[in-house]
């Protein structure tokens, strides 16, 4: 077995021009330009090395250590200078680096004998079968850990980190999968749409796709066959991928494309429909930095500030004055405008170092959001602390969130805590017990905000990560639809808010539906927020009310697709 092993080979079979590639669309837009595929790792025949003599296994396991060490101080690097989500994966990515499992594996090799090199591979692919058959929020870890073992493997060869060229001109890059490594350094006005062959909705790909603003599909099935060089065709609203279109109807997609964006760019807020009715657009973010950056965009407050980032790279819990410094540069960067926090949404494929996870056999169905603080409760009581602490000093009213509630008990118990520290509570609905239930949960919290990624996730039983299940976990499906509709309904019967800060709010067809509804505010990421208020400029109440029902009526996410399509253009 080689380093490159799991990097897709391209087949001689290459698709006829005209051919259309479907995918499941992730961001919006069209894009026309050739394909680029990322480097892969000089082939390095790792069975084929010699066993390390006895003498020398100390000063190879040094080298291994200093090797993954490495790597893992360049995506800490990598981190430390970007914002929003390519921060938070980054460094996620990093602290799988330096993973104490697959480490340990490695050193067991290499005090058996084996060199680095073959070490660090058969440790990465004992993870990644551990990984694949956990399946859930791990299994989305696999193209991580493989990115992490060529890297290492590099590094130990003295060879160029594998990865994305940086090309000359304009570019459409596919892959069977991106690493955030890969990802989070991409520059927009050259990489301009991402498709992938494997890859959800909810991706790491498609996360900071919507971060850079640029057409984005995943699932494609068939995109392996297509060679770098090829020119294609990305259609982000309809999931294609469109193999030597024709020229001209091509840059005429384009043009139209380009027209959209501009009426987009153009819009300034608030957000309502044409005939005024009024739907919150908001920001989600993860730092101070991402906030600033938001605020230069219409957003009207933060939807969503996840807050697992200043808990994720340390290896001791945050003090509640190093929290509320954070929480209080968000309040700051939206002073005086709506700012709801998420509590720590971590556990499954976000471990804390000092929370003492169990190792679970499923760990997106394990201890995760507010179940951590059932044997860690100084965790949810600290952070309390400091959003209180933050809200006195910048005189801020901001909105609390619990991820992961279940249960209407669990609701009662957060929003009283949240409440003796003066501040406005609110929940979670992502799984699907809750949206059931959330008549009696509003009973004691004054909000809710909905998420879509793992409310599609439960609802469909189908694990977001999966390339296969793609289809399933579309926030299109109707089925999810239905729990958002039965949650709005809940909302509007005691006159509390129901927000959407899921990705679906991100997609401006959807947004008209979800509006439509009765969502009440819509949070996405920054550079999809004047996209999604455009759209919402367009069309009237009545419009996307039509389109909610038209889409309730369906059967499949591309018949609800389609459906909206045909009420709102």
């Amino acid at each position: 077995m080689t380093a490159t092993s799991s990097l897709s080979s391209q087949s001689a079979s290459r698709p006829d021009p005209g051919t259309v590639l479907q995918g499941v669309p992730v961001v919006a837009g069209v894009a026309y330009a050739p394909v680029i595929r990322p480097g892969r790792l000089p082939e390095v025949d790792v069975s084929g090395l010699p066993e390390v003599a006895e003498g020398d296994r100390a000063a190879e396991g040094e080298r291994f250590t200093a090797a993954a060490a490495t790597v893992a101080g360049r995506l800490r690097d990598r981190a430390a200078h970007a914002t929003g989500a390519a921060s938070e994966v980054l460094a996620a990515t990093a602290t799988l680096a330096q993973d104490r499992g697959w480490l340990g594996a490695a050193e067991k090799r290499i005090k058996e004998g084996a060199p680095a090199a073959r070490a660090v591979n058969g440790a990465i692919d004992q993870f990644v079968e551990m990984f694949t058959k956990l399946g859930g929020l791990m299994a989305e870890r696999v193209t991580d850990l493989r990115d992490i073992r060529d890297r290492v493997i590099a590094e130990l060869n003295g060879l160029p980190e594998p990865g994305v060229p940086l090309p000359d001109s304009p570019s459409v890059l596919c892959a069977e999968d991106l690493a955030p490594a890969d990802t989070a350094g991409l520059d927009p006005a050259v990489i301009v749409a991402l498709a992938t062959t494997l890859g959800g909705p909810t991706s790491h790909t498609a996360i900071i796709a919507r971060q850079l603003g640029i057409p984005c599909v995943v699932a494609v099935h068939g995109l392996d066959d297509v060679p770098a060089g090829t020119t294609v065709l990305v259609d982000g609203t309809l999931g294609t991928v469109t193999v030597t279109p024709d020229e001209s109807a091509a840059q005429d997609a384009v043009a139209e494309a380009a027209r959209v964006a501009a009426a987009a760019a153009d819009w300034s807020g608030p957000g309502a429909t044409a005939d005024g009715h009024q739907v919150a657009v908001l920001a989600n973010v993860q730092d101070g930095a991402a906030a600033r950056a938001a605020r230069e965009t219409p957003a009207e407050g933060v939807g969503l500030f996840r807050t697992e980032l200043c808990f994720l790279n340390t290896d001791a819990e945050p003090t509640v004055d190093e929290q509320a410094q954070i929480y209080g540069e968000v309040l700051e960067a939206f002073a005086g405008r709506k700012v709801v926090i998420r509590t720590l949404d971590a556990g499954s494929d976000k471990p804390l170092k000092f929370a003492g996870h169990p190792d679970e056999a499923n760990p997106a169905l394990g201890v995760r959001g507010i179940r951590i603080a059932e044997n860690n409760p100084g965790l949810l009581h600290h952070q309390l602390d400091a959003i209180a602490a933050a809200a006195e000093k910048s005189g801020e009213q901001p909105w609390v969130m619990a991820p992961m509630i279940a249960t209407a008990q669990e609701a009662e118990s957060f929003a009283a805590q949240a409440r003796s520290r003066g501040l406005t509570p609110g929940v979670m609905i992502e799984v699907p017990a809750a949206a059931l239930l959330a008549e009696r949960i509003l009973e004691h919290v004054d909000f809710l905000s909905i998420g879509t990624n793992d409310l599609a996730q439960y609802t469909m039983a189908a694990d977001r990560m999966s390339a296969e299940l793609a289809t399933l976990t579309d926030p299109w499906q109707p089925a999810v639809l239905a729990l958002v509709a039965m949650t709005v309904r809940a909302g509007a019967a005691v006159g509390k808010p129901v927000g959407v800060c899921g990705e679906a709010a991100a997609d401006p067809l959807l947004a008209c539906v979800l509006t439509g509804l009765g969502v009440t505010s819509l949070s996405a990421a920054a550079a999809a927020v004047q996209g999604v208020g455009a759209k919402l400029a367009q069309v009237t109440l009545q419009q996307c009310r039509e389109a909610a029902d038209a889409v309730l009526g369906t059967a499949s996410a591309a018949e609800a697709r389609a459906a909206a399509l045909a009420v709102l253009g």
